[in-house]
């Protein structure tokens, strides 16, 4: 993958984007500071009264964000479930602030059965996400589903995160370039693109349903979110490189 490489790739990452600068952000990233709730925007504001008598596991939960929007729009247990201690402790802050530690519990493993388990920005990253489907299968009542929000998708013009230094970057320089461009500004010693922090495994949406498709998981409902400026030109023959986001939900298989 990618066109342009070796010292004339780097020599111009190098001068033009110093230190990872001038990198644009997915949008998401200001929807907290809007003030603009993430789970109503992309599964619209009925989900807090569908979650409301349920048992919800936030999978990947990070800080907790999610976790604790939920048990304050009235979810009735909140499971906020993450390999990262640190981030789980921040988690536990906030909801003891707030008053909302009966209704959230913050923890790196999980026995009981639940209602939901709900997923966001995440399955990009997933360094194995047909295991982490089957987990999520394996934690769910057989009556249960999984809400599941990502992107972007590979394709996209800025699929490629932090190496999307403009649109298709990703695409059009090597990833020998880039994780070289990367490694002057970042110590975490990654030589391909899903061992960097956070992870990147190059998820298509063809590659997604895939998946689905060979999981315990069928499409109880499914949208591709289309680039806003781009949506009168999004189709099947588009939706590779015009998706922003995808959302789905996922109920088992019979």
């Amino acid at each position: 993958m990618g066109l342009v490489g070796g010292k004339a790739a780097y020599w111009f990452l190098k001068r033009r984007y110093p230190g990872g600068s001038g990198v644009p952000m997915p949008e998401y990233d200001t929807f907290k500071a809007q003030g603009i709730s993430k789970l109503g925007r992309y599964f619209g504001d009925k989900i807090f009264s569908e979650l409301a008598d349920k048992t919800v596991v936030d999978f990947g939960c990070g800080h907790g964000d999610n976790a604790i929007e939920l048990a304050s729009k009235g979810c009735r247990r909140v499971i906020g479930l993450d390999i990262q201690e640190h981030r789980l402790d921040q988690g536990r802050a906030e909801a003891a602030r707030l008053g909302l530690s009966d209704r959230i519990t913050f923890t790196t493993q999980i026995a009981q059965k639940a209602d939901v388990v709900l997923s966001t920005d995440a399955f990009e990253h997933f360094d194995d996400p047909a295991g982490v489907l089957k987990a999520m299968r394996g934690m769910l009542a057989d009556d249960g589903y999984a809400l599941v929000e990502f992107g972007y998708p590979w394709y996209h013009p800025l699929g490629g995160h932090l190496f999307s230094v403009f649109p298709w970057a990703h695409l059009l320089f090597t990833e020998g370039a880039l994780i070289r461009w990367r490694s002057d500004f970042k110590t975490d010693g990654a030589t391909r693109f899903h061992e960097v922090a956070g992870g990147l495994n190059q998820m298509t949406v063809r590659r997604w349903e895939k998946l689905v498709a060979e999981s315990d998981f069928r499409f109880g409902s499914y949208e591709l979110r289309p680039i806003h400026a781009a949506r009168f030109l999004h189709c099947r023959l588009t939706r590779e490189w015009l998706t922003s986001v995808i959302c789905a939900k996922l109920v088992p298989k019979s």
